[in-house]
């Protein structure tokens, strides 16, 4: 995966063609104006997003609330070059990929992308984040051994097809966005998320059948 994920927003269409800007990319081209209450703005309607999203893909990480942060000094680190070819959060979420990306590799031995190096900038880490007891795919089934055997699944998924499984059931985004977040074409995406269902339908069906039953 490409970690240039500070220097573009994606291969979507720009906002502008779409019927009015995005109000995300709004407070973004406002802060790289100089508005920095519009940075306190996007950490405030987005936070919740990012830590959500990361909730899904990683489980209850206890690094989730460190990577909230280090999401949001991304952003401040892109200010000056930030691009408004896509929405604000197709550019966001594909920050959150990246990073989740590099914490799956860290946390089994593989390595991977390391996170920017390098200072806040002078801003202040952003200190709260929204949706903190956001529940997790396997929320709603009783049972601990299927609880486990849920999230054991969706942690087995390679990490693009879990992304964007989690990004189409979870999020609600179409494919179309799903591929700018992803750096792919629909078509693709649409596969990613076939087999991800079909994977997850194999390995769980018999135990899902014993709950429901």
């Amino acid at each position: 995966m490409d970690p240039q994920d500070t220097q573009q927003a994606g291969a979507g269409a720009d906002p502008q063609a779409q019927g009015g800007r995005d109000p995300g990319t709004e407070l973004m081209l406002a802060f790289q104006a100089g508005d920095e209450s519009a940075f306190e703005r996007l950490v405030e309607q987005h936070s919740g997003q990012v830590f959500a999203l990361l909730t899904r893909f990683l489980g209850r990480h206890s690094a989730r609330e460190d990577m909230v942060q280090e999401v949001f000094l991304r952003v401040v680190r892109a200010r000056e070059r930030y691009q408004p070819t896509a929405r604000f959060t197709t550019w966001l979420y594909r920050i959150v990929f990246n990073l989740s990306v590099n914490e799956t590799q860290r946390a089994s031995g593989r390595g991977g992308m390391s996170l920017d190096a390098g200072t806040n900038d002078g801003e202040d880490a952003p200190r709260e984040w929204a949706d903190a007891s956001v529940p997790d795919p396997s929320e709603g089934i009783e049972r601990e051994d299927v609880v486990q055997a849920v999230r054991a699944a969706i942690q087995a998924l390679p990490e693009t097809q879990r992304m964007a499984l989690v990004l189409a059931r979870y999020e609600g985004l179409p494919y179309v966005e799903i591929a700018e977040v992803l750096d792919s074409s629909e078509k693709a995406i649409k596969s990613l998320v076939h087999r991800a269902r079909e994977t997850l339908r194999v390995r769980l069906g018999p135990l899902l059948r014993e709950e429901y039953a």
